[in-house]
């Protein structure tokens, strides 16, 4: 170029403020001088983004399916000692409102919105086609671990996520709705909705599931990740020590199947043989000593006032009854225990920080306790899972194991229905429900720099607040706004309102006056002291026979249907949450009460198509799995190469909550079921000889939800199995593994003996086709599905 079209350009195109020509790139972002020389120019860094200075570290510790009564504070008989300092120091709130499940309450308590604008209006398993129950959190928005990531916080996660799909679980999956792209910077625990506490299916860390061949044998899934929350606590500390950080400790306790350390029911034997009634009569006696309710406030009937829902007196039980399920309840009561001692571990690590006062503490608890576990309970919760609606009349709901195994590791446990009665104290009802005892949860609140109490102030508050508040009032606890942007885009605004102001006063009438409920068809409306309900049965008409209305402000225990009385009430409520309906994409209600709540996106008809696995390739996932043999026949193919002293397991699906193996030992070829806790074994009568063998699983379905048997070798039968309860439900709950057994094993005994049992030969390949489905009503399938499908939450 010459020197005059040089100057040319230079006219046409002249130097901004700083220096710097027009057509310039890369200069936009630094606000400092630029010449042609470093000693022309001015240097400039970007601003680290920070937290206000002094700002609070923020834990949140939610426990799943816990009621209202369960620790301490709040009536419990149970040792929660740790609780007790929280509840000393800080705020109990005896009205705050959560969701009826798990999945709707997660995304509301991270995000500040209505669980069906954030896409959950029910669990995170199945996707309709409609905006409410997208089941997957949109591009618009926010967390609240994204919104404090992005001003100076560091954020974690640990424990249950349950925020994803079930088709976005496996290793295919996009990864958009998991912890590490929604804001937390590091990860660690399931995505599920529930676990082994001492086999866990799947612990992904950060954003890739790991691949565990063998858990030790004192392991217990709550201490390790209390281990994992403290070991991210320390590594921040030990490289920065003022950068304030979030921690959402999202327990799997106390979801069942329900499991607890030996130490800790050794604690609670012979606790709870006075049975739920007097348990329960204790624990309102101490929640009226202790001020959480006015003097006169009664205890619901046993059933709820509701038939299909009863419970019997503990008198009417046999002593055996009685003995089996005083068990079930030391073991939830380990586990209460267990979570206390998780929360101790973690304060005394801020103590001795340095940073016990200047950190906001929130326990609270996901929806109240459940029923799942049936009038009786059980020791094989992916049997009682299954929730036939039409239940063959040789279907066991309880395999009858060795009572002292109950809480162990060789059983899957959830309590009878009676003990979810008492976790609800003094409400009626279960988790599902939107009745008290589905949504009125225990809420603790302690920052003692920056909430201390003051004179007089017994810390009790009686204002109602809703889930979707408390993320507001962190930001607001903390000294921060959400920026309204995500990746560009408008995010939607929060629909809860900070409650902060409740909890330096006291006399406040609180900052929330209205609230809707909606899960399953079960309906609820809230406004100002007054409440309407619904307690629906799927299938039936959405219409105004179904509203109850209480004046929950005198009568929080629902007792006294107010709708005869005051029709004009009922009216204005039952309109109320009409309108929240619509403004909250709850709209359309399921009218089926079974097909539309199954229906997958059909993308999904992509995982019935034959699979083949080589070894070596970690655990298919668990609902991946799943899709190739549920609800009908398929086959397993396993190419091998044999020498006469080859041993090991060549395929293995499922834990001890049910699943099927094959597997070489002694020379002989095993097939094994485990149906849903009893074990069934057959064998090939000859040892394998040495060579190239195909060996192939069999699996035939037959009516009444029920599996057939046969194991070949080079296309000659060797073994069968026959006529066994089919898994349905969730079950196999772990996944699929090729030359091994991973993590819950299949077969308790072999396990004992050879561990994960890595097969010595050569494998090629296994390769599984899913058949035809038995000749089963559509309609009965999709009930199946949809009915396990509301207990999985």
């Amino acid at each position: 170029m010459t020197a005059d079209r040089l100057a040319s350009s230079a006219a046409d195109d002249p130097p901004d403020e700083r220096g710097v020509p027009g057509h310039a790139r890369g200069y936009e972002r630094h606000p400092g001088r630029i010449g042609r020389t470093t000693s022309e120019s001015e240097r400039a860094w970007p601003r680290p983004r920070s937290a206000p200075q002094g700002a609070p570290n923020v834990v949140v510790v939610l426990v799943d399916d816990m009621g209202f009564s369960d620790v301490g504070p709040f009536g419990s008989e149970i040792d929660t000692p740790n609780l007790d300092r929280l509840a000393a120091t800080g705020v109990r709130m005896t009205n705050y409102h959560s969701t009826p499940v798990c999945s709707p309450a997660r995304a509301a308590l991270l995000t500040g919105l209505n669980p069906h604008r954030a896409g959950f209006g029910s669990v995170a398993n199945f996707d309709p086609g409609f905006p409410g129950v997208r089941l997957e959190l949109g591009d618009d928005v926010l967390t609240l671990a994204e919104i404090l990531r992005d001003q100076g916080y560091a954020t974690y996660g640990v424990g249950k996520w349950h925020l994803s799909r079930e088709a976005l679980m496996n290793d295919a999956a996009a990864r958009e709705s998991w912890p590490v792209q929604r804001g937390f910077e590091r990860y660690y625990g399931t995505t599920e909705a529930l676990n082994s506490f001492f086999h866990p299916n799947r612990i992904v860390v950060d954003n890739s599931p790991q691949d565990v061949a063998e858990f030790p044998d004192d392991y217990y899934l709550t201490d390790d990740l209390t281990d994992r929350a403290l070991e991210m606590i320390k590594s921040l500390r030990a490289s920065d020590a003022r950068k304030p950080f979030f921690l959402y400790f999202a327990h799997h306790a106390m979801h069942g199947p329900l499991g607890a350390k030996q130490v800790d029911l050794d604690k609670y034997r012979g606790r709870y043989a006075a049975g739920w009634d007097r348990i329960r009569e204790e624990r309102h006696a101490r929640q009226l000593a202790d001020g959480l309710f006015a003097a006169d406030v009664p205890l619901p009937p046993r059933g709820g006032g509701k038939p299909r829902f009863d419970v019997p007196a503990w008198e009417e039980l046999t002593a055996e009854q009685q003995a089996l399920y005083a068990r079930y309840m030391e073991v939830y009561a380990a586990m209460v225990d267990n979570i206390d001692q998780s929360l101790g571990r973690i304060t005394r690590t801020l103590a001795d920080l340095g940073e016990l006062d200047n950190t906001i503490i929130v326990f609270t608890s996901d929806n109240g306790g459940t029923m799942e576990g049936g009038p009786e309970g059980t020791r094989s919760y992916f049997s009682r899972f299954v929730h036939l609606p039409k239940i063959p009349t040789d279907w066991e709901h309880d395999v009858a194991l060795d009572p002292t195994m109950i809480g162990g590791p060789r059983t899957m446990v959830h309590y009878p229905r009676g003990w979810a009665l008492a976790s609800n104290t003094p409400f009626r009802l279960y988790k599902g429900q939107a009745f008290a005892g589905g949504v009125r949860v225990p809420f603790l609140l302690s920052w003692p720099a920056g909430l201390p109490r003051s004179e007089g102030d017994d810390g009790i508050r009686h204002q109602y607040q809703y889930v979707t508040d408390l993320a507001p009032t962190i930001l607001e606890l903390v000294g921060l706004e959400t920026p309204g942007v995500r990746h560009g885009k408008q995010a939607l605004d929060m629909d809860g309102v900070s409650f902060a102001e409740v909890l330096t006063d006291p006399a406040s009438s609180g900052t929330r006056r209205e609230q809707y409920t909606e899960f399953a068809g079960n309906r609820g409306f809230y406004r100002d002291g007054w409440k309407v309900v619904t307690s629906h049965v799927p299938g039936t008409d959405f219409d105004d026979a179904e509203w109850e209305l209480y004046h929950v402000e005198v009568d929080p225990n629902e007792l006294h249907d107010l709708s005869a009385l005051h029709p004009e009430k009922l009216r204005e409520l039952a309109a109320g949450w009409e309108r929240a309906a619509w403004e909250n994409t709850v709209f359309p209600l399921n009218s089926t009460g079974a097909l539309e709540q199954v229906i997958r996106r059909p993308d999904e008809d992509a995982y019935v198509e034959p699979v083949r696995i080589l070894p070596g390739t970690p655990t298919l996932e668990r609902y991946r799995a799943q899709c190739l043999v549920t609800l009908r026949s398929f086959t397993v193919d396993i190419e091998v190469e044999h020498c006469a002293t080859d041993e090991g397991i060549l395929v293995a699906h499922g834990d001890q909550g049910g699943g099927y193996l094959v597997f070489v030992e002694g020379g002989r070829l095993h097939l094994g079921y485990n149906e849903y806790g009893r074990m069934h074994l057959a064998a090939g009568p000859e040892p394998v000889v040495a060579g190239g063998h195909t060996v192939r699983v069999v699996a035939t379905a037959l009516p009444d939800f029920r599996w057939s048997w046969e194991l070949l070798l080079d296309g000659v039968g060797v073994a069968r199995i026959d006529d066994v309860a089919m898994l349905v439900g969730m079950a196999p709950f772990s996944g699929i593994d090729v030359g091994l057994c991973r993590g819950g094993p299949v077969h308790w005994e072999l396990f004992t003996r050879r561990r994960s049992f890595p097969y010595s030969g050569r494998l090629t390949a296994a390769t599984w086709t899913p058949g035809p489905s038995a000749d089963y009503d559509p309609a009965l399938v999709a009930d199946v599905e949809r009915r396990s499908a509301a207990a999985y939450d």
